[in-house]
């Protein structure tokens, strides 16, 4: 199924936190949340703060999503809840169960949707080429259009203003003096701008230019001098609002004191100038410090306690005989410094309740209380001296900081070198506002205590290296401020917005009203300082900003130096893109690393589904050449450079841009501090030596318009798919691929980090080998000098390098080329064209750009094949063309092809294991170098796909050995084509689609290969649901999955499996033997299991065919096939039984006593579940034995109704069988020993019980011989189970009560068997054994709980009470007390036997002891057998575990699960809703686990069993009949 709608589902997992991992949707996908494993079951209930339809964002108003689920029925596999998002922003998710109402949770970021240009047409985000302005230098309103048509004419359809709010007076771009003002420099004399003229200028921007504007938003800080901060002091922080800041300002005005002290020469005889040096100037700073500051201004005295007073009081409270409370006790006897909230010298205390628990006095006399205040002042006076520690620790650190921010400012090379301390250049920056008059240190001390005052002394904004950036560094618990590890922006005040509007509601309302402004006129923001924005303020403000516009686009470049950190901020603020710059990049080759990393598939990639996961994502970039901020890459790299590094940078799949004077190669920083001069204006007319006007022939505009062209065209037509290669250590190709025209774009560039007249760049270029035709040379270009006079800085206008500029020539044909010349083309194969490319004249700083196609003849077939995928999925009607001439077995669609397959042609199409596929001739198809695959159809191509494609794995070796040839390709076709009849046409189908296929370039071949595999196979799914009952039809997907085992294990071979059925039966399918050319029957048989039981005489057992048949044949709807199997073993039975390995009839061997049992429940199930299903009863069956002793016979020499047989195997019973095996010895078994060759199965007269068996042989499904003669355990079998096993005494009670209601409706002729005892005829009546067992049964086979139960024959050897005997009367009566889960299986057919209450008690002592992951444990744990880990190649001395001998003493099968899980929603039916619903939960909570094995699975099936606890078993089975069909039957059960 198809879905045009592009769905993600997001698999729910209990206790899993997502909230560092981001999950990008865009608007109009739909979210899909679903169940894993270990919740599935559970009453789970999903919150999100996604608004309803209508309804406005409110970040804490959760809503609760409503479930789904399609099939209303069985299990959780499909059930889901929805959301269809249309609205961008960031929404939060969670989910809970029972009384947990959060067990997981995390974030979904829907991208907005720009628009753009008068007609509103959308602007894609990988569209994006932005520019960004420094707003200040853009000069009055009316003079922008003019310096900012630069942008639109270099091709730029995004600007990135600087804040343009009012600056402060530093005149730093984003220290803001007033956030609601726009900057007054905007308006010329004599005239007022408002926001409305800037947003009128930017609307025209949007619909003349196409050009759309955002600008930042700064929520960390606003200028020291602005009026608001100075009317709301309360919005920074303070000494009143934060008086731990309190120390760290007393620091602060004592190096302000220190500055003056050396601006005024006062330390110049202690050799300390005015100007520092050299390393002697710095130590002696930290000299002065140590001597002079810090033993003035005593920090520790904020931190310690007053001794004297605090003794004195607790000196009072002894002698007033106080005792400590001991409510108030923590436990733990330590005394602690409570610090003053005040931050007082001395002002802290301790608490005295601990005091007085801790110092108790021998008594009340005077020198007893004296010795005890005694030792109290000396713990006092060690906490303080503790204090004083740390203090002096703090102190450490800030003279280390204070020397390193002198060595940077003064002395380092790549500083500012500020020259002499002066008042203006403070030794160091200042950490706090000082708004007074300049006084002596000992009078600014003393305005600590004047709130008045104090509240004016505001801290300042910065940055900490390598601080948390979700902690913020001003609040209380941090030491920063007096550690002094600020980077300080003197220039701007830290705001404190408390934990929300109520702690400061005037500074929350102006940024606000400030967020709504700039929302109003701008489409998008960039979150400055980022990182160091409390979250909660960011969120709140963005909130607003999107009730403005709610396609707010939002750009943050983060430092968090960890993607996880990153992510929490992308998650809570709905960031649309992080900047990430090229300047990062050490080489071309992590340049191009970049470009790799920040978006786009690899070029081939598979087609994905519409309806996929949801899969963590990295954060869309904006990449940029260079950032506003950073220095200018001409000082760093070269000017040659400046070029081919955009070229990478366009060719990025993401949104790209760069900073304005990058382009016109200006080559220093444009400081955003200090820079007042005016961006230059566009004129194309102007001479190269302009310095304030710019045009094309400008640094690399003409290069950049190009490029820009380029990359808004490639994200617009979808050419998403990108590789890099790195030619050599300066050369960088980027491959842009369009998946739909199979065009693409190579830029390859040369970089020139170095400059190229000083580094010796080679002139040999490797040549290059382009895939593809070479359609034309999109641009070539290089940097170059010209005549225009030196580099000048204009003291009016940014200017840049004058005497560089571009060549360039765009669109013109290889042979024009001036860079390249054609070596020559060579052939890769049918129809791949490759040309070889040698480079003239590719100096360093050139870029070289071609547009390649197929050649014509892959373009057409790729287009045909395309046409011919569109019945599977219409997004291949991009770049598809009609076939002219398609071949008339594609004129008709795959299913009307497909649907003449039966399900046995199903098997073949999508299944067979090696073993079945050599039994015809063939074999799996095998990759060279890695394995063959699972199944020779479809499945065992789709196991591998499934886990390649979601990846793009286009380096595994299953697409390697696509490109690599036709041979897997052949295999698909040429497999089918030699069946003949409707598989042979849909191998014709393939192998017209491959004639397509072969035709194309081989890079593509894995993807399109999978796409017509996809297809096929999902059709072919289609058409067999079809043909199954409506339970499959209308089931869930684990229901269709699980009854894909159907197809899996019923299958035909190429000889037949099953002996002849009678002549008279109609309906019975025959074919013309290949040999003998005769007709010959050729029904549907069941295997056992792959791969170990799927083909020869392995292939059928009557044990596993029936315990199987039910659940893969009855319940999914396959009766004629079910019936056939039945009759064919009904015409083998011989002494009463029917045999365990069929052997197809001639080499059966009846050596089992419960095949016979589990084959006539399969009858009754017939009958219940069939429409007219009693029919069979009459059916002819072919006796190959009609007697005994009789030799096989021919088919229709003597027949019989079914009925007869059936009464004939009851009669046998009760008469008693036994018999030695035909052929005895080790030419049939050669572990046997000769006694368990002997068989015995008969009916206790005193019980009704059937049993049989010796010590030497093994009857039932757990029939593990020994075979280890070292461990002597050969010949001995694990599991004897002689005397009546429980689960045959059930099925024996569940035929019985069957055939007497049929006799009672006239349907079976018979209600009484006539036997022979001591010579005389006896009858038996069905009625009269069906009563015989159900009196004993409970009475012989529970285990009471009460010691003293008169039934308990053998108390010594009772280990588990309440539970069910596995046998009864067995030689070895111990074993008869083994916990084992077969009792379950007597539930769940006969659960008349039972009494609830008891059988109740069972199944959870089952559930504790035997239930595992996929599995039941075959032994109790508690059992000293027990051992959870089969190994069958083991041979060792331990007689229990050697040759594979605890084959069924512990490791966990999976069939049994199913009769369990289906006895207790039986029996929690009788018990209650409640007992249902947690017994609903336990079923689904275990099924789930099948459902993820199998999906997981490449078998798509459940192994035979697993070892303890889940294990992987390398010995079982990868998919086994009756583990999958008692799973499909506990959900039928449902």
């Amino acid at each position: 199924m198809t879905y045009s709608k592009q769905i993600r589902v997001m698999v729910l997992n209990d206790m899993e936190k997502l909230d560092k991992t981001l999950f990008r949707l865009e608007q109009g996908f739909e979210l899909q949340f679903r169940l894993g494993p270990t919740l599935q079951g559970k009453h789970v209930r999903v919150h999100t703060n996604y608004p309803a339809e209508g309804e406005r964002f409110e970040r804490h108003k959760f809503r609760a999503l409503d479930w789904i689920n399609p099939t209303a029925r069985e299990d959780d596999s499909d059930k889901f809840c929805t959301l269809d998002l249309q609205v961008s922003g960031s929404y939060q998710y969670y989910f809970g169960h029972g009384d947990e109402e959060k067990s997981g949770g995390g974030y979904i970021v829907v991208d907005p949707v720009l628009r753009v240009g008068a007609d509103n047409h959308v602007l894609p985000l990988d569209c994006i080429s932005i520019q960004t302005y420094l707003s200040k230098c853009l000069g009055p309103l009316d003079e922008w259009l003019d310096r900012l048509r630069v942008a639109k004419e270099a091709g730029y359809n995004m600007i990135h203003f600087t804040p343009l709010q009012t600056l402060g007076v530093s005149r730093s771009c984003y220290s803001l003096a007033d956030q609601l003002e726009l900057n007054p420099d905007f308006s010329p004399p004599g005239h007022t701008y408002t926001w409305t003229d800037v947003g009128n200028l930017v609307e025209k921007m949007k619909n003349e230019w196409n050009m759309l504007c955002i600008t930042d938003v700064v929520y960390n800080h606003t200028a020291a001098n602005s009026k608001w901060i100075k009317k709301h002091p309360e919005s920074g922080y303070n000494l009143v609002n934060s008086p731990h800041l309190k120390p760290a300002w007393v620091l602060d005005r004592a190096l302000w004191h220190v500055t003056c002290d050396l601006a005024d020469g006062k330390y110049a005889e202690r050799g300390l100038p005015a100007l520092i040096q050299n390393e002697e100037h710095l130590h002696t700073i930290r000299g002065i410090l140590w001597q002079d500051v810090y033993p003035k201004i005593k920090l520790w005295e904020f931190f310690q306690v007053k001794v004297v007073p605090v003794v004195e009081q607790f000196r009072t409270l002894l002698q007033n005989r106080a005792k400590p409370d001991k409510s108030k006790a923590d436990g733990k006897q330590q005394l602690k410094i409570i610090q003053d909230p005040q931050y007082r010298r001395f002002g802290n205390t301790v608490d005295m309740n601990s005091a007085l628990e801790i110092f108790v006095p021998h008594g009340n006399s005077p020198s007893a209380i004296e010795d005890c205040c005694n030792w109290l002042k000396k713990r006092l006076e060690e906490l303080n001296s503790e204090q004083y520690r740390e203090i002096q620790l703090h102190q450490e650190q800030a003279a280390n900081c204070i020397n390193g921010s002198v060595t940077y400012e003064r002395l380092a090379d790549h500083g500012p070198k500020l020259g002499p301390v002066t008042r203006k250049h403070p030794l160091v920056t200042r950490y706090f506002t000082f708004p007074f008059e300049e006084l002596t240190l000992e009078q600014d001390l003393e305005l600590i205590n004047q709130p008045e005052k104090a509240c004016h002394f505001l801290a300042h904004n910065g940055w900490v290296m390598g601080d948390d950036p979700l902690r913020n560094f001003a609040e209380p618990g941090s030491n920063v401020y007096i550690r002094r590890e600020l980077i300080c922006w003197d220039d701007s005040v830290k705001l404190r917005y408390g934990n929300g509007p109520e702690d400061c509601p005037y500074l929350w309302a102006h940024m606000q009203k400030y967020t709504e402004i700039t929302a109003k006129h701008f489409v998008g923001v960039r979150l400055d300082n980022c990182h160091s924005t409390p979250l909660h303020v960011a969120e709140a403000m963005l909130a607003a900003a999107r009730a403005v516009r709610p396609n707010l686009y939002v750009i943050a470049e983060l430092f968090t130096g960890s993607e996880l950190i990153d992510n929490v901020f992308v998650n809570r603020l709905g960031i649309t893109s992080l900047i990430r710059e090229a300047m990062s990049a050490g080489d071309s080759h992590e340049e191009g690393r970049l470009v790799y990393r920040y978006g786009g598939e690899p070029v081939g990639a598979f087609m994905q589904p519409s309806l996929r996961p949801l899969v963590p994502s990295i954060a869309h970039a904006m990449f940029l050449d260079v950032t506003h901020d950073n220095e200018c890459p001409i000082q760093i790299r070269s000017v040659y450079d400046s070029l081919p590094s955009s070229a990478i940078v366009s060719m990025a799949c993401c949104a790209t841009g760069s900073t304005r004077g990058y382009d016109e190669l200006v080559p220093h920083q444009i400081s955003v501090v200090s820079e007042e001069r005016f961006y230059t204006k566009w004129n194309p007319q102007l001479k190269p030596s302009s310095p304030d006007e710019v045009n094309l022939q400008s640094g690399i505009i003409a290069g950049k318009l190009a490029l820009n062209r380029l990359h808004q065209e490639l994200a617009a037509k979808g050419f998403n798919q990108v590789f890099v290669d790195q030619v050599d250590e300066d050369i960088v190709a980027v491959t842009r691929h369009s998946p739909s025209t199979h065009q693409s774009v190579v830029a390859v560039c040369r970089t020139a980090f170095k400059n190229p007249k000083h580094h010796g760049y080679t002139d040999e270029v490797p040549p290059m080998y382009i895939p593809g035709k070479i359609e034309e040379v999109v641009l070539e270009a290089r940097t170059v000098e010209r005549q225009a006079g030196h580099y000048r800085k204009d003291e009016r206008s940014i200017n840049g390098m004058p005497g560089y500029t571009v060549e360039i020539k765009e669109h013109i044909q290889l042979k024009d080329s001036t860079v390249v010349r054609q070596a020559g083309v060579t052939s890769r194969g049918c129809s791949e064209y490759v040309q070889e490319i040698v480079f003239k004249q590719f100096t360093p700083g050139s870029v070289i750009v071609f547009r390649l196609s197929l050649d014509p003849k892959s373009q057409e077939l790729v287009g045909v094949l395309r046409n011919h995928l569109i019945q599977f999925n219409p997004l291949y009607k991009a770049g598809s063309l009609p076939d002219q001439n398609a071949p008339a077995i594609l004129k008709k669609p795959l299913t009307q092809i497909m649907s003449k397959l039966t399900l046995a042609d199903m098997n073949v199409l999508l299944f067979r294991c090696d073993a079945e596929e050599k039994e015809d001739g063939g074999g799996c198809y095998n990759i060279p170098g890695w394995t063959s695959l699972k199944y020779g159809g479809l499945q065992g191509l789709l196991s591998v796909m499934a886990d390649v494609r979601p990846k793009n794995d286009l380096g595994h070796p299953f697409c390697d050995n696509l490109r690599q040839g036709d041979w897997m390709i052949d295999y698909v076709s040429n497999r089918l084509m030699s069946r003949g009849g409707s598989l042979a046409e849909v191998g014709q189908w393939f192998q017209t689609m491959f004639a397509y296929l072969k035709h194309i370039p081989r890079y593509l071949i894995p993807c399109y290969f999978d796409a017509i595999l996809v297809g096929a196979y999902t059709t072919a799914l289609d058409v067999t649901f079809k043909q199954m009952s409506s339970f499959v039809q209308n089931g869930s997907s684990f229901v269709k999955l699980l009854t894909l085992g159907s197809v899996q294990m019923c299958g035909i071979g190429r000889f037949p499996a099953l002996p002849p059925l009678s002549p008279a039966l109609p309906d019975v399918p025959y074919r013309d033997n290949e040999i003998t050319k005769q007709k010959e029957q050729c029904c549907v048989s069941l295997a056992a299991g792959l791969p170990h039981f799927s083909a020869g005489i392995f292939r059928c057992w009557g044990r596993d065919t029936f315990i199987a048949l039910r659940g893969l044949m009855l319940v999914t709807g396959r009766h004629l096939e079910a019936r056939n199997i039945i009759l064919a073993f009904a015409g083998t039975l011989r002494h009463g039984l029917i045999p365990n390995l069929l052997g197809e009839g001639v080499g059966a061997r009846f050596n089992c006593r419960d095949a016979v049992w589990w084959w006539l429940q399969c009858i009754q199930d017939y009958c219940t579940m069939v429409p007219k299903g009693t029919d069979i009863l009459q059916c002819p069956v072919s006796r190959m034995y009609p007697t005994d002793d009789s030799k096989p016979m021919a088919p229709g020499t003597v027949e019989q109704p079914l009925y007869e047989v059936i009464h004939e195997a009851m009669e046998c019973h009760m008469q008693v069988i036994e018999f030695r095996e035909r052929n005895a010895g080790p030419q049939i078994d050669c572990n046997m020993r000769d006694e368990g060759f002997n068989i015995v199965a008969k009916v206790d007269p005193d019980t009704g019980f059937v049993y049989g068996g010796n010590q030497f042989n093994c009857g039932t499904w757990m029939d593990k011989m020994g075979e280890s003669e070292r461990a002597h355990n050969k010949g001995i079998p694990a599991t004897p189970r002689d005397g009546s096993a429980v689960e045959i005494v059930g099925l024996c009670k569940s035929t019985l009560h069957w055939l007497v209601e049929l006799n009672k409706q006239g349907l079976f002729p018979y209600n009484t068997m006539t036997i022979q005892r001591d010579g005389q005829p006896l009858s038996v009546s069905y009625e009269e054994w069906d009563r015989n067992i159900q009196k004993n049964f409970e009475k012989m086979f529970y285990v009471s709980c009460d010691p003293n139960d008169p039934n308990e024959k053998h108390p010594e050897l009772v280990h588990k009470q309440g539970i069910y005997k596995d046998s009864y009367g067995a030689s070895s009566p111990w074993c008869d007390y083994q916990l084992r889960p077969n009792f379950t299986i007597a539930m769940v057919v006969a659960p008349e036997l039972f009494s609830v209450e008891k059988a109740w008690k069972a199944l959870n002592i089952a559930e504790e002891k035997l239930l595992g992951p996929l599995g039941m444990k075959t032994l109790d744990p508690d059992d000293m057998v027990y051992c959870g880990v089969y190994d069958n190649s083991l041979d060792n001395d331990n007689y229990n575990i050697a040759r594979g001998f605890n084959y069924h003493q512990g490791p966990e099968w999976l069939w049994p699960i199913g009769y369990f899980l289906r006895a207790k929603i039986y029996f929690a039916k009788k018990l209650g809703k409640d007992t249902y619903e947690r017994t609903v939960y336990l079923v689904k909570n275990v099924l789930s686990r099948h459902y993820i094995h199998m999906e997981r699975s490449p078998w798509k099936g459940l192994p035979e069993l697993t070892n303890e606890n889940g294990q992987y078993c390398p010995f079982s089975c990868e998919t086994q009949a009756w583990s999958i069909a008692t799973v499909l039957e506990v959900l039928h059960d449902l």
